[in-house]
């Protein structure tokens, strides 16, 4: 029987010291558990795997510490090796008792929990409910627990959890101090990974961490969980090329291809690199993605140049192409590759979607563009619009008969040439519309001697 801990358990914070990225989060904590400043609600929210079971655990441990002398009391650093310590990394402390309110959201539940909590500690010195997606929980049962949640005895205390803050009723926020934990920052995953692969003695590339930290959005756990598969799948060193592959991911290159070709008006070669996405089996919603992602740096490069990591595997090629766009033209692209992955599953198939959102991107160029679209026999010839140029706007007028030409002079000695016969003038048309035939004799003659209707 294999004895293999995944990375996301074995490398779970043990106290605050060890969290990453919360430090917010561990100030406030720490303090009060210092300074005895001990609050009887907490409420933790926050996306996936960015540690508010985790952070809820080490505060029950704090809680409940009696030191490696057996003699400790409430510690902003617990020791890790009494009892009490050891039995909450276990899950085995009856002091401490986590509720999945997803699965435990009836009113008969939460009346379970409140009538357990009025009964002292068993073994700790405080009794601590963890009470993960409270969100989740029916109106009826956040009722029940409004008056117990605010005054509550003194050995009791409530770590709510939630992934959607919004849905907490208001009764409920105002009895809780509220900490929102933050998502972690890809260069705070990278650094985190990488220490964790020193310790480990696994070889890796940064660039293929990148990857797995921009995969991760955010969540630590989700990281940690990439890299396991990554571990697997690439045989022990982890690399760009074998995490790509691993996701489904076209490589930077081609996608830098693809808005290169864009750039020069090439459709042939971008269609080209869509070809060689479906041979290697490419998730075009992943590369509709990525394709996003590189157009939203690029801008960046275009007006922040220092909020793009240089370090960044495609910076080279990404500060390249910011060359050779206009941000008008980046703008637009980045929005049609938005909804050319959000009409993907609508299209006939993903490689129709995929290379349908290429060719608007061909089609719909700025009128102020530093290039004209290309040829329509598919060539790459482009007639190029000097940078800064724009084109003047086309006023419509009204065309007008040119003014004839003044008649020549008689040779002397010859017959006078007949003169052409002007045609005679239409008369002005009445704003009114045309003027009907048989007319009374009063409204007969021209239009000043008619006179206005009514006049005497």
């Amino acid at each position: 029987m294999s004895s293999y801990q995944v990375l996301a358990r074995k490398w779970r914070p043990h106290d605050f010291e060890s969290i990453v990225g919360q430090d917010h989060v561990v100030t406030a904590l720490t303090r009060a558990l210092t300074e005895g400043r001990l609050h009887h609600a907490y409420l933790f929210t926050g996306t996936r795997g960015v540690g508010k079971t985790t952070i809820s655990r080490i505060f029950a441990k704090a809680l409940n510490c009696r030191g490696a002398d057996g003699k400790g009391g409430v510690t902003a650093h617990p020791c890790g090796v009494c009892e009490a310590c050891r039995a909450i990394d276990e899950g085995r402390f009856v002091d401490y008792i986590e509720m999945d309110a997803a699965s435990n959201r009836s009113v008969e539940d939460m009346t379970q929990l409140l009538e357990r909590a009025m009964y002292a500690p068993t073994e700790g010195r405080y009794k601590v409910y963890m009470i993960d997606e409270v969100h989740m929980l029916s109106n009826t049962a956040f009722n029940a627990m409004l008056k117990t949640l605010e005054e509550p005895p003194e050995y009791v205390k409530f770590i709510l959890a939630t992934t959607d803050p919004q849905k907490v009723p208001v009764t409920v926020l105002s009895r809780c101090l509220q900490f929102s934990l933050r998502n972690m920052t890809p260069a705070g995953i990278v650094e985190h990974l990488e220490y964790i692969l020193k310790e480990e003695g696994i070889q890796s590339e940064r660039p293929g961490l990148r990857i797995i930290a921009e995969g991760a959005r955010g969540s630590m756990r989700d990281a940690l969980s990439l890299l396991d598969q990554a571990i697997a799948f690439s045989g022990g060193s982890v690399t760009a090329e074998s995490v790509r592959s691993m996701l489904g991911m076209t490589s930077e290159n081609a996608l830098a291809g693809i808005l290169k070709a864009l750039a020069a008006g090439d459709a042939p070669k971008m269609m080209g690199y869509a070809d060689e996405m479906q041979r290697e089996s490419v998730s075009f919603g992943e590369a509709l993605r990525g394709l996003a992602g590189m157009l939203h740096k690029i801008a960046l490069l275009q007006r922040v140049p220092s909020a793009v990591a240089s370090d960044d595997p495609g910076y080279a090629e990404m500060a390249e192409i910011a060359g050779l766009l206009t941000p008008e033209e980046i703008q637009l692209c980045y929005q049609i590759a938005l909804h050319g992955r959000n009409d993907l599953a609508l299209a006939p198939d993903e490689y129709a979607g995929f290379t349908m959102t290429l060719l608007r991107m061909l089609a719909f160029r700025p009128a102020g563009s530093r290039m004209k679209p290309a040829a329509r026999d598919g060539g790459a010839k482009a007639s190029m619009i000097p940078q800064g140029a724009s084109q003047a706007p086309q006023i419509t007028q009204t065309p007008q008969r040119a003014p004839a030409p003044a008649p020549a002079a008689p040779a002397p000695g010859s017959a006078p040439l007949p003169q052409p016969v002007p045609e005679p003038t239409p008369p002005p048309k009445s704003a009114a519309g045309p003027v009907p035939e048989n007319l009374p004799p009063w409204m007969e003659g021209p239009e000043s001697a008619r006179g206005e209707p009514g006049a005497s």
